[in-house]
């Protein structure tokens, strides 16, 4: 069976604007990556602490409401999702979340610590593709490409460090 015969936007018409929504953010993030991948950093750390939050939350009190993304998933997906991961949503969301957290919080910090953020989030997004319409496709696409951008081209120093050797050499000046 051919995956690519069942690749609809199953969902669009009932989540247009949240889906137009995501691709504007998705392409500010791309913007702020080609541009300055500290902000890209900040973000990315944004949208990771935030979704870390919200998951666990969610995934900690309503675990099943997660199960009606299956709807816009690709059958491979809306299976798995249905079955393992129904049986499994009170472990797997809380554990996605504090993947999450580590993300945004590695986006924050310098060297390896960025690179596997970096990498971690890459992951993340390719994993949420099948999603579709769940995950606003091709939303994960262009974020993720930035989150490549960072990796390849951000000096990986602490995200805060540029701004306290200015305001350290404006008070000596």
């Amino acid at each position: 069976m051919n995956i690519f015969n069942h690749c609809t936007m199953n969902g669009l018409n009932e989540n247009l604007t949240p889906y137009l929504i995501a691709q504007a953010v998705a392409l500010c993030f791309l913007l702020a990556a080609w541009k300055n991948t500290r902000l890209a950093r900040l973000l990315f750390f944004l949208l990771f602490s935030g979704a870390a939050g919200i998951n666990g939350y969610l995934g900690l009190t309503h675990p099943d409401s997660y199960l009606g993304i299956a709807q816009f998933a690709l059958p491979f997906y809306r299976r798995f999702i249905l079955g393992w991961f129904s049986r499994h949503n009170h472990i797997m969301v809380p554990a996605i979340a504090f993947g999450q957290l580590l993300i945004a919080f590695g986006m924050l910090l310098q060297g390896w610590w960025v690179r596997w953020a970096c990498i971690g989030t890459m992951i993340f997004l390719a994993a949420i593709i099948p999603l579709m319409v769940g995950s606003a496709f091709p939303f994960s696409l262009i974020v993720g490409w930035a989150a490549y951008i960072v990796y390849r081209h951000d000096g990986k120093v602490l995200l805060w460090h540029k701004q306290l050797a200015a305001i350290h050499q404006k008070q000596w000046v």
